[in-house]
């Protein structure tokens, strides 16, 4: 028997989900007991990204909301993992691995370690992007438009 849960923590824009989305969410719950999967607010992509995503925020948090791995979802309106956990108290958190070894993640690695939080990364599903998904769309609406 266990003595502690696990609480995990994921988050993400979720724009256009796809494969990868729930690949990650997935193998994130195999690992933890209790995920929380944080969605990023529109107002905070456009901060951090320069652009608005295509799915409104209350859509995707339905979204989220919806699968059957989630545990509980809330939104990330600060993209700083270190408030998430000071809120949420996670013991790791899962992230793709196009993001290890960057130097973000290496800081962040150092600074979880002091409090006792894993980071935990899982392979970046290939050929899937919500970058390749809209650049595929946009394409597709440019092509519209000149015929």
């Amino acid at each position: 028997m266990k003595d502690k849960i696990i609480v995990g923590y994921t988050t993400g824009v979720f724009d256009l989900f796809h494969i990868g989305h729930l690949n990650v969410i997935k193998q994130a719950k195999e690992n933890c007991d209790y995920l929380i999967v944080a969605v990023t607010t529109d107002l905070e992509v456009q901060n951090v990204k320069g652009f608005l995503p295509v799915i409104p925020f209350e859509e995707r948090l339905d979204i989220v909301k919806s699968i059957r791995f989630v545990d509980q979802v809330v939104p990330e309106s600060d993209v700083n993992k270190i408030k998430a956990w000071k809120k949420y108290k996670f013991d790791v958190i899962f992230k793709g691995d196009d993001w290890k070894g960057t130097k973000k993640w290496k800081n962040l690695e150092e600074e979880f370690a002091k409090v006792g939080v894993k980071v935990q990364y899982f392979p970046y599903t290939k050929g899937t992007s919500s970058t390749k998904l809209k650049q595929t769309l946009k394409k597709i609406r440019n092509k519209d438009h000149i015929e």
